[in-house]
């Protein structure tokens, strides 16, 4: 297992810098002049000289590469040029709040989604797995802010259970907290479900059909142990890439969603950063998400070692 972390850890290391060039070339293709847009208005020559030498703009592009990376190396992320605040800082302060939400909205489409995946299965062409079919074509289809906006009229405008918008820190009140995010939980893990539910009655399906099904059943095991035990625990290696995958994707940002129930996450963060040019939010966000889905990439790895021992040796 150390080995195999090891060697994981090894291959994220040049992963991490091609990243890092291509985030820091891409930026250089933005049209304006970061000197210019740091000056203000009155952009005074000398003011925007000086720009240039505190933040290296005057030296070669490899050069500020070079800076850049040592300024990450370091844990200094470089500086917001619209609100002058350490990138880190920003980036520290929204993150949580996007990482409640997402996980909140992966429990939910793990426990919607993979138990309607394996009773689809079971049941196969039965009402439950055309039920299963229909509610997994419902998740896949329903547009996230369609969906938000007509759970914001039911619960929060006719009902009066839920707040429509805002955001409460866990810290601050646990109970507020989980009132204001659940509804864009589920917005976001609806639409995760549907897609957990088919890759969990394909992969069920063919586990189900497997020899070794076969005999755990011949040997008059229980079916519910047949079923949980043998044959979920071989179908979920898709389901776990999946869902690394759609974690990341969640951390990254949900835009739509965030906006629409005025969430201050990380997607809000990097949308407002690329509208206002803010250079080094934008280098920032993207770099800490490509980090984000290599270390999810790697703990899904993991995860597939410790649900499927056949694969340890």
């Amino acid at each position: 297992m150390l080995t195999f972390l090891g060697k994981r850890l090894l291959q994220a290391i040049p992963t991490l810098f091609f990243v890092s060039v291509i985030i820091f070339s891409l930026q250089q293709l933005l049209p304006g002049d970061r000197a210019l847009i740091m000056a203000g208005e009155e952009r005074d020559p000398d003011v925007i000289e000086q720009i240039r030498r505190q933040y290296h703009l005057d030296r070669p592009l490899p050069v500020q590469y070079v800076y850049w990376v040592k300024g990450v190396l370091s844990g200094n992320l470089g500086e917001s040029m619209r609100i002058k605040q350490p990138v880190l800082d920003l980036i520290l302060e929204k993150l949580p709040v996007t990482v409640q939400l997402a996980t909140m909205a992966m429990i939910i489409a793990l426990l919607i989604g993979v138990t309607s995946g394996i009773v689809s299965a079971v049941k196969k062409d039965t009402l439950w797995d055309y039920g299963a079919n229909i509610f997994a074509l419902w998740g896949i289809s329903t547009p996230n802010f369609w969906l938000g906006i007509m759970l914001i009229f039911l619960f929060s405008v006719k009902l009066g259970w839920l707040p429509a918008s805002g955001y409460v820190r866990l810290a601050e009140d646990w109970r507020a907290s989980l009132a204001a995010t659940i509804m864009p939980a589920f917005v976001l893990g609806n639409a995760i479900a549907g897609v957990l539910m088919r890759h969990t009655r394909s992969a069920m399906l063919q586990v189900l059909e497997s020899d070794y099904v076969r005999t755990a059943r011949a040997k008059g095991l229980l079916e519910r142990t047949v079923i949980l035990k043998h044959a979920m625990r071989n179908a979920l290696t898709p389901v776990i890439t999946l869902g690394a995958i759609e974690f990341g994707t969640l951390l990254s940002g949900a835009v739509l969603t965030e906006q629409i129930f005025s969430i201050p996450g990380f997607g809000k963060l990097i949308v407002d950063a690329v509208f206002n040019r803010d250079y080094a939010v934008v280098q920032g966000v993207v770099l800490v998400t490509a980090t984000i889905y290599i270390a999810l990439n790697l703990l899904a790895d993991v995860t597939y070692i410790l649900v499927n021992p056949r694969l340890r040796s």
